[in-house]
């Protein structure tokens, strides 16, 4: 079976740098004063009007953003935001993406402001002693985040190293893929105690998409959809290979533990995939637990260290 949906002429990312006082004009300020080695690219992307800052003299309101209780804290505090934008086709990424927020990085350190990524919901870090933006992309550098979430009306049975009794109430939704013109994808019905082994799983599916999916779009530059295999055969690093199977989910339905999952794009209904379901291949005999731990090949007792859920974990 293949899936295929469309990829957009153009994708628009935004970071969003909050600031308790702007005593300087941010236009003037980028792109000049990014550092090296995203200067050029920051410089002319400006000149081209694919990246561009709007200045607010008023808070931002974070809608959806997983923040802890000092950044909601130096958020308070703030009264200007500007917003930094990058816009750009699907063959120029991620060089745009990495430039604006380049940008939004040098913009924050100078103004001592609190650089969020709306995208995936969370802060990045923009102290003196923090590393600057990469000049390489990696997946792993912050543009992943995860929306974990687990039905609390379900009662979950004692953990048992056997397996036995394993409830199914965790569902786990990526938060960034979109940013490159790919469905979000999902996991749900595991059992809560297993959060980290199936974070690490879609972690690993992610890289295999965004991988892959940049590699077409830089030999495909005009192309309006992209088609792809509802199967992929995983080699992660360091681990045995392992396939999964991607179905189309609809977003903002309720799963099938009863969870409501994170809107990630049009009503249902547009026909448009928005995000996919990774689950085991046909054939499968097992549960969804046994699949999910068998992917990962290690047995059940290493699984209980887990983040506790309702989180979104950086990638």
């Amino acid at each position: 079976m293949k899936l295929t949906f469309p990829l957009p002429r153009t994708l628009t990312s935004r970071f969003v740098v909050a600031m308790e006082h702007l005593t300087f004009d941010a236009d003037t300020f980028v792109p000049w004063r990014v550092g090296d080695p995203h200067r050029k690219a920051a410089i002319s992307a400006v000149r081209r009007g694919a990246l561009t800052l709007t200045h607010h003299p008023s808070p931002w309101r974070p809608t959806g953003a997983t923040l802890g209780d000092e950044e909601r804290r130096l958020l308070r505090r703030t009264k200007h935001h500007v917003v930094v934008s990058a816009t750009a086709p699907p063959h120029r990424l991620p060089a745009g993406v990495q430039a604006a927020r380049a940008a939004a990085r040098a913009l924050a350190r100078e103004c001592d402001g609190l650089l969020i990524d709306p995208m995936t919901g969370a802060a990045i870090l923009t102290c003196g002693r923090c590393p600057g933006e990469p000049a390489t992309f990696h997946l792993n550098d912050d543009w992943l985040a995860w929306d974990v979430q687990v039905h609390e009306a379900v009662p979950c049975p004692p953990w048992d190293p056997a397996g036995k009794g394993d409830c199914s109430c965790l569902r786990v939704t990526s938060r960034g893929l979109r940013r490159f013109g790919l469905p979000e994808i999902t996991l749900d019905g595991a059992a809560c105690a297993h959060n980290l082994c199936a974070t690490n799983l879609l972690r690993t599916v992610a890289h295999c998409l965004v991988t892959d999916h940049l590699a077409y779009v830089t030999t495909h530059p005009g192309a309006t959809r992209r088609t792809i295999d509802d199967f992929l055969h995983i080699q992660p690093d360091g681990g045995l290979p392992f396939r999964v199977r991607l179905t189309p989910y609809e977003a903002g339905a309720v799963g099938p533990s009863g969870v409501r999952r994170l809107k990630v794009g049009p009503a249902p209904g547009t026909g448009r995939i928005t995000c996919l379901k990774v689950g085991p291949p046909s054939g499968f005999t097992g549960s969804t637990n046994d699949w999910l731990c068998a992917t990962q090949g290690t047995s059940h007792a290493s699984l209980a260290d887990a983040h506790p859920p309702g989180s979104a974990l950086a990638a």
